[in-house]
């Protein structure tokens, strides 16, 4: 007790035997205010002098009018009591608790910070969202193993999507779905309210959602030093037009899941990456289209829709979303839109159809070339994981935010301190890419197979018509993990592949050319002849 001397001169002494006693509640009081703000715990104890001095006082009254305080615990006995604070072996102090900033309030954001938050004695955890109701372009498809793996409510599942409609680029129609068991289905959402409803939840359970743009990262400048987050507070009081209050706060560990645009990741220093184009138009059509659409998704490819991708119409709450993407040849975005809205106008209404929204966005062709840069983990988009083939993303968004955060909390528990680069490498890398690196590797096979020409394009939607193709496609997607352990099956799956795309040499009409190399040498955050890559909204 001897850092309360300072104080000894206010207490008689005959009452100095129990100031040990009371001290139990200086030290807790300081040790609480150094883990949850930083400053040392002789700063807090000068910050406490006024208030001890009466609290001294008091207690000399108290010992006057023949009070005993044997009923207070010494700080040793309460110490003991807190046996799952586990002390630094050399310090002898209790861990510290740490500051750390989530950037970017998608599922990966909003799905790390749950998980911080739910660790709330070593964590206190910031997210950073720039846009409370932003809805990202993205078609919503999410799989079936996401709802309970998330506690996801049906209620914020806007259609159960039990059959998928491929259409060829001749015009061949297939339906998927049949080897689909009762309660299996492909669940459609809506970004705005999938998004809203993560984090909403993630506040719930304590972390903290500041409304604002991160603007700029200073990078610690020692071992163990913070991270400075620069950022516009648009929730600030005072805070006038869309500038926002410019504000700053330091951190001890960042999670990016800002997506592909990351400026945390450009930060850091993560490297770069080529991306693909992403353009949707919400539209609403009339009831009687609607219907067609309740419980049906379709699927067009043809070079029209996209050179290197396919197109959709995917059903919503009381609209559709239709859109397309591509990697190849991104300055035509719009024209492969007007090519899908050409392909689908009569299941659209044509006219009768009204657009609601426009949206447009860039999506990762591959991961980024580091993922963890010091104490900066990078999820979601921002770490490039968005397959190929099927462009999904958003339930690897929500596992990597979710994993990552569980890896960095046990580390932290273990190690009783900030974890390292290396240490994060090894566990949320390592279990992420041996999860899920099978399910990259066979979509990009698949994407550079089937959607390389108009021939490979009517073979792919051939063979969706057989059972097992659709079996293994579907139990893949459902349930993330790859599928297809038959041999005899996969023998014959081999030839038939051989005979479509043989088949689809001899009856598809030739790719039409095109030319872009200056935009093919694009890369999200690097600079090309034709100046910076744009920031789509």
């Amino acid at each position: 007790i001897s850092f309360c001397d300072p104080y000894t001169h206010s207490l008689p002494r005959t009452s100095y035997r129990n100031h040990g006693k009371f001290s139990w509640l200086v030290q807790r009081w300081c040790l609480e205010a150094h883990r949850a703000h930083g400053k040392s715990r002789r700063d807090w104890l000068t910050k406490l002098e006024t208030t001890m001095q009466k609290i001294c006082a008091a207690l000399a009254v108290g010992v006057a009018s023949g009070f005993q305080l044997s009923s207070v615990p010494s700080s040793s006995t309460l110490l003991s009591r807190r046996s799952h604070t586990p002390l630094n072996a050399e310090t002898q102090e209790a861990p510290r608790k740490y500051r750390v900033a989530v950037v970017g309030g998608g599922p990966a954001g909003a799905c790390a910070a749950e998980i911080f938050a739910e660790n709330k004695d070593m964590v206190d955890v910031y997210l950073f969202e720039r846009k409370m109701d932003n809805c990202k372009p993205c078609g919503g498809a999410i799989p079936l193993c996401m709802i309970d793996e998330f506690s996801l409510p049906r209620e914020i599942v806007d259609r159960e999507v039990t059959s998928m409609k491929m259409i060829s680029p001749s015009g061949n129609e297939v339906d998927v779905g049949a080897t689909l068991k009762d309660g299996e289905f492909i669940g459609m959402t809506r970004r705005e309210i999938l998004d809203k409803y993560l984090r909403d939840r993630a506040v719930e359970k304590g972390a903290n959602a500041i409304n604002g743009l991160v603007t700029k990262i200073d990078l610690p400048r020692e071992k163990d030093g913070k991270y400075t987050i620069h950022y516009s507070d648009f929730g600030a009081s005072g805070t006038k037009g869309r500038s926002g209050l410019p504000s700053s706060m330091d951190f001890d560990l960042i999670i990016g899941a800002d997506g592909a645009n990351s400026r945390v990741a450009e930060a850091v220093g993560a490297g770069t990456y080529n991306y693909a184009m992403a353009f949707q138009e919400r539209i609403k059509i009339p009831d009687e289209k609607m219907k067609y659409y309740e419980n049906l998704a379709e699927m067009y490819v043809g070079d029209d829709v996209s050179p290197d991708f396919y197109a959709w119409v995917f059903p919503k709450y009381d609209h559709v979303g239709v859109g397309t993407g591509t990697v190849a040849n991104r300055p035509a975005i719009k024209k492969y839109q007007e090519g899908i809205r050409v392909r689908a106008a009569e299941k659209l209404g044509g006219d009768q159809g009204k657009v609601i929204r426009v949206e447009a966005h860039p999506i990762p062709e591959h991961y980024r070339p580091q993922r963890v840069v010091d104490r900066v983990a990078l999820v979601g988009d921002a770490a490039g994981y968005v397959t190929k083939c099927s462009g999904e993303g958003i339930y690897f968004a929500a596992k990597s935010g979710r994993m990552a955060a569980q890896e960095i909390c046990q580390l932290m528990k273990e190690k009783n301190r900030l974890p390292t680069q290396g240490e994060i490498e090894g566990t949320y890398l390592k279990k992420y890419d041996a999860a899920y690196g099978p399910t990259y590797f066979v979509l990009d096979l698949l994407q550079k197979v089937f959607f390389s020409s108009n021939a490979a394009r009517e073979a792919f939607v051939a063979l969706c018509g057989d059972a097992y193709v659709q079996k293994v496609t579907f139990d893949s997607y459902l349930y993330k993990k790859v599928q297809g352990n038959d041999p005899l099956s996969d023998i014959k799956l081999l030839l038939n592949t051989l005979s479509a795309l043989a088949k689809g040499n001899s009856m598809a009409k030739p790719d039409e050319p095109f030319y872009n190399p200056v935009e093919s040498k694009k890369r999200l955050g690097s600079n090309v002849a034709t100046g910076k890559v744009p920031v789509m909204a």
